[in-house]
């Protein structure tokens, strides 16, 4: 991980995010604004012209993306230890299609055998000028 640092790595593969994606998220956190959940509203009333993800399901596709991007060999446990910074320029529009990128910025011994490595995603919109998510990721590692 330390040779990476400073390197962009990436982007994953494209990732359609469907209005039943959405729709779920909206489910599961209980965050149901019209303008993630009702299509006709959003298509009436919302300055993005539909409906658009949420903010923090965008975030929570890095999970996901990140296995494309960095394969953690050698590691007994990895952890989630939290966010330095999230911003969404841009909206995500439901039916776009999303990738990310990552930079190693930081991997530190943080003591104790653990590693704390610091990575910023950066989430694009297929055709889009702006990210739709810039955030930086820190995990922690023991190694085996």
């Amino acid at each position: 991980m330390k040779a990476l640092v400073g390197r962009e790595i990436g982007p994953t593969d494209w990732r359609e995010v469907t209005q039943a994606d959405v729709d779920d998220f909206a489910r599961l956190s209980g965050d149901d604004q019209w303008i993630h959940v009702d299509p006709e509203r959003a298509e009436r009333e919302s300055p993005f012209g539909g409906t658009v993800a949420h903010g923090n399901l965008t975030l929570s596709l890095i999970d996901g993306m990140r296995k494309q991007l960095v394969e953690s060999t050698g590691f007994a446990l990895g952890v989630n230890y939290g966010w330095n910074k999230v911003r969404f320029p841009a909206p995500v529009p439901t039916g776009s299609r999303v990738r990310a990128r990552a930079e190693a910025v930081a991997v530190d011994e943080v003591g104790g055998g653990w590693f704390q490595i610091v990575q910023r995603f950066t989430v694009e919109v297929e055709g889009a000028e702006k990210p739709a998510c810039v955030a930086e990721s820190v995990g922690r590692a023991l190694p085996a």
